[in-house]
Order: structure tokens, then C-alpha cells, then sequence
């Protein structure tokens, strides 16, 4: 069995013999410092509650203050002594004898947008004696929650991008919470990174393939899909279906699935298994009665090439040759549609586009712009995958937990790192920090302040001496960051 004693870096293991004599209190904080991608300046802070529920909680409990004291203790102590980490153990059987992890966490509201440079939280030990178990949980603790926030971030970039391009356009907002969606899971690396990375999607869209994203929000964040939408998807062809009822026979495989499998409702096909240009030129122009006939929308999958060229058309083929024109004319050829009051084209509802391959915030961009250009309202799904999902760090948002202050012998030390040869990234703020609202709304950082601005500024507890004391649910957090 694991314990959570060994979710560190082996380095944490001998900290606290090299604190100075007298230390009582370690006070650190969660702080993005740096943004690596151009135009966030500001992250969407969200997986602290999973990883004290699920960390904090549930596997310290479980798995070392309810286990025989012996068992535990020898297990860490033949980790560390197997690995040439030499140490005394009488710390550990101290604090399974106290019964509890002695933290405290106090945060910023989930779902809020927090610029670089302040801090999400700040935790420390409430029981001088485990002055050590504070950055002890550095590492799990930073393991987890950065890759939530990120890609919550990213989503928000893309939720941004869709909001600018449906306003401009005079599209429909609502259909924005669906024009998202989650394709990540399989290049994720492995399902706990998928249904973190899945639930920060799901504050800014209801969009997923990403099942359990959907029991992550259930079992931690309170949602509850028998009430509220938390996220779904549309039957949805692969290639092997496709393949399977051969090339040859393809116009029937899109007749079965239209008229006979889903006569109603949205389904999606993926149709470029083998000439995605005909399938707009001989296929869809064939069932286009049983398809506006429906009562529902057929979707269009490509799944290869570049994506703007795709759906906006491609400038240097021939003119007139469905590549030139791309799936936005042609679906207007094939199926027409209306023209709204802003004089954008709008594509007849019983069609739509989802694209899914490599798709990443820029090519949103140019996509929506492109369709704009062409005087249609950019109303395709965009499957957002592990490419913009997976290729991230923790260095992504500067992410790092960092002690600022400690207490030694009765006295408050402010501690600060400032390298010289750092480009001013890895200097670490100063003291005790709170965070304070501005006259604009805006969170800002507070350095060398008193104990008395951390328990009263913009912080509220979540986790005190084992016990969460603020639960905060998916819809509190949704509407927190659509109202950012």
C-alpha cells in the first residue's frame, strides 16, 4: 500500500533537521509567476478542494493515520534507509500519535482569475512542533493543482475567442457553451491528469467526451447532472465504423446512421476516411432531403489536414475546387440557410461542422476570423485535444509553492529568494502575504504584511487540522468565472 508519506521529492525527507533550532511555523504559498503564453496574464485557479478532499483527507486518513502506527513508520523508514536517506522516524510516529495533518489552508475563491504574481493560497503548520509538514506537502501538492488551473485557463482563452467571434457575428451565445469540446482524454497521461484536465474545460463549456471529468465535478465540486448540465456530448462515428461498411458503400453507411440509427437528434460523422471533398460533392448533395428533413443536426467530421484551410477553403487551390471554396461554402451550396441582421450568413441547422484534429487556440482564432471574412457566422465545434491540453508544464504559469516566512523562537523571519542569475521569474515575494481587492476589482498582492491581514483579506479558509471548512460546488465556480 502507498502512503502519502512518500509523495515527495526524496529531498523533503530530511528538511526539517535543517531548519534552524527553535523553527515553530513554516508559512508558504501557491503563486503563478510567469506567463508563457501570449496575451493570459491572469489564471483560472481551481483543483485546490479535489486535492484536499482526495489528498489531504482520504489518503491521509486511510492511508497512515488509520493504519497500525508500526506498519506505516517501518514502511517510510525502509523507503528512506533503501535509498540511502538516513533519518530518524521519531517525527513521523509524532504525528500519527496527534491523529491529524495540522494545516492550515486559506484561499482565494475556486474559479476565480488571478493574475501573475499573487498568490492562490497560502498554507502553514498550526502545531509548532510539525513545523516540517508544511513544505512537506510541496511536492503532491504542486503535482495536482497545477494542471487543473492551467487548462481551465486555456479553456477560458478559448471561451474568450468563441464569446468575441459570436458577438461580432451576431451568432447564437448560448450554442458557446457547446462549441468546446473536450477530446483530450486518450493523450492525456493517464485518467486522474484527464479528469482534472476535463473538469477545468467544464467551467467554461458543457462539451466533453471526457466521461470522467463528469464524476471528478459529482464527487468533488458537488455538481450534479441530474439537476444541472454538467457536460455532454452526441453519438459520433469513428473510421473503424466507417471502414467497416467499406468505401464502396459509403453513401449508405451516412443513410443508415441518418435515417435508420438516429432519425432524430445531432450526430456526428467523421468523413474523411477516405475523400472528404466528395462526400460534400456527391454524398450530402444526395441525402439532402433525408437530412433537412430530420429533426435534429447532422454533424460533419474532418479529421485531417490543416484546419483552416479545411473549413475556411484554401486560397492557392484551383478556383472553384471544393478545396478552394472549403466546408463552409459548400455546406451553404448544399444546404443553404439565413442571414441574420448583421448580414452573416448562417448555416441551416440541420448541418453543422465539428473539427478535432490538432486544433489550438491560434487556429480557433484564425478559423473564426477566416469563416468571418467569408461572411459566415463561425458555428462549428471545435474538439479541443491533448495538443492544447497535454503540451503544457508547470512552468506554463510559472506555477510554484514557495515558503516566505517562518517563525523561529518566538521570532517572525521574512524569507525571500532573488537570484542573480535569474530573469526576476524565481524571486519569491516577502513575509507574510495577504491578498486585497483594488478600487478596480483587481486582486492584488500584499508582501510583509501581519497575521491579522491574512485571517482578513481576500483569503478564506478551506482546510483547517484535517477538516475541510469551505465546499464550494461546479455552478458556484462557473458563475464566479463567467462573471469575471
Amino acid at each position: 500500500m502507498s502512503t502519502p508519506l512518500t509523495f515527495i521529492d526524496f529531498y523533503k525527507a530530511d528538511h526539517r533537521s535543517q531548519y534552524p533550532k527553535g523553527t515553530t511555523t513554516v508559512f508558504s504559498n501557491w503563486t503563478p509567476r510567469k506567463s508563457r503564453i501570449d496575451d493570459i496574464d491572469s489564471v483560472v485557479f481551481f483543483g485546490l478542494q479535489y486535492f484536499v478532499k482526495e489528498y489531504l483527507i482520504r489518503r491521509w486518513n486511510r492511508d497512515f493515520f488509520e493504519q497500525p502506527k508500526a506498519d506505516v513508520v517501518n514502511r517510510y523508514a525502509r523507503r528512506m534507509r533503501n535509498a540511502g536517506i538516513n533519518i530518524e522516524v521519531d517525527h513521523i510516529e509524532d504525528l500519527h500519535d496527534l491523529g491529524y495533518l495540522p494545516v492550515e489552508i486559506r484561499a482565494l475563491p475556486e474559479g476565480s482569475e488571478v493574475p501573475i504574481g499573487v498568490p492562490m493560497f497560502v498554507l502553514w503548520n498550526t502545531v509548532p512542533e510539525f513545523f516540517w509538514i508544511t513544505n512537506y506537502l510541496e511536492t503532491s501538492l504542486s503535482s495536482i493543482i497545477w494542471g487543473p488551473s492551467t487548462s481551465a485557463t486555456i479553456a477560458r482563452k478559448y471561451r474568450r475567442i468563441l464569446d468575441h467571434w459570436v458577438e461580432a457575428t451576431g451568432g447564437d451565445p448560448d450554442f458557446v457553451d457547446w462549441q468546446g469540446h473536450d477530446f483530450s482524454y486518450r493523450g492525456m497521461y493517464g485518467s486522474e491528469a484527464a479528469m482534472l484536465s476535463g473538469g477545468g474545460h467544464l467551467l467554461s463549456f458543457t462539451g466533453t467526451d471526457t466521461v470522467p471529468a463528469i464524476d471528478f465535478l459529482e464527487d468533488f465540486y458537488g455538481a450534479d447532472s441530474d439537476r444541472e448540465l454538467v457536460g455532454g456530448s452526441v453519438p459520433a462515428t469513428e473510421h473503424s465504423v466507417m471502414c467497416m461498411g467499406t468505401k464502396e458503400n459509403e453513401t449508405e453507411t451516412f443513410h443508415r446512421l441518418i435515417t435508420e440509427l438516429y432519425p432524430s437528434g445531432i450526430v456526428s460523422i467523421v468523413s474523411d476516411t477516405w475523400d472528404y471533398w466528395k462526400v460534400w460533392t456527391d454524398y450530402l448533395p444526395e441525402l439532402r432531403e433525408e437530412i433537412l428533413g430530420r429533426d435534429g443536426v447532422v454533424t460533419i467530421r474532418p479529421d485531417s489536414g490543416d484546419p483552416v484551410k479545411i473549413l475556411v477553403g484554401d486560397p492557392d487551390a484551383p478556383e472553384g475546387s471544393p478545396e478552394h471554396k472549403g466546408s463552409y461554402e459548400l455546406a451553404w451550396e448544399v444546404f443553404g440557410g439565413t442571414i441574420n441582421d448583421k448580414g452573416f450568413k448562417v448555416l441551416d441547422p440541420h448541418i453543422n461542422l465539428i473539427y478535432g484534429d490538432s486544433i489550438t487556440p491560434e487556429r480557433c482564432e484564425a478559423i473564426c476570423a477566416g469563416v468571418a471574412a467569408k461572411g459566415f457566422v463561425p458555428k462549428n465545434v471545435f474538439g479541443i485535444g491533448s495538443y492544447t491540453y497535454q503540451h503544457n508544464t508547470r512552468d506554463t504559469f510559472g506555477f510554484a509553492m514557495k515558503a516566505t516566512a517562518g517563525v523561529v523562537d518566538g521570532e517572525l523571519r521574512e524569507i525571500f529568494k532573488d537570484p542573480a542569475t535569474d530573469d526576476g521569474t524565481k524571486r519569491s515575494a516577502r513575509g507574510l502575504l495577504a491578498v486585497s481587492v483594488n478600487d478596480a476589482g483587481e486582486l492584488e498582492l500584499e508582501e510583509q504584511t501581519t497575521w491579522g491581514r491574512v485571517h482578513n483579506c481576500a483569503f478564506e479558509p478551506v482546510f483547517v487540522d484535517g477538516e475541510l471548512v469551505r465546499d464550494e460546488t461546479l455552478s458556484e465556480i462557473r458563475a464566479r468565472l463567467q462573471g469575471a
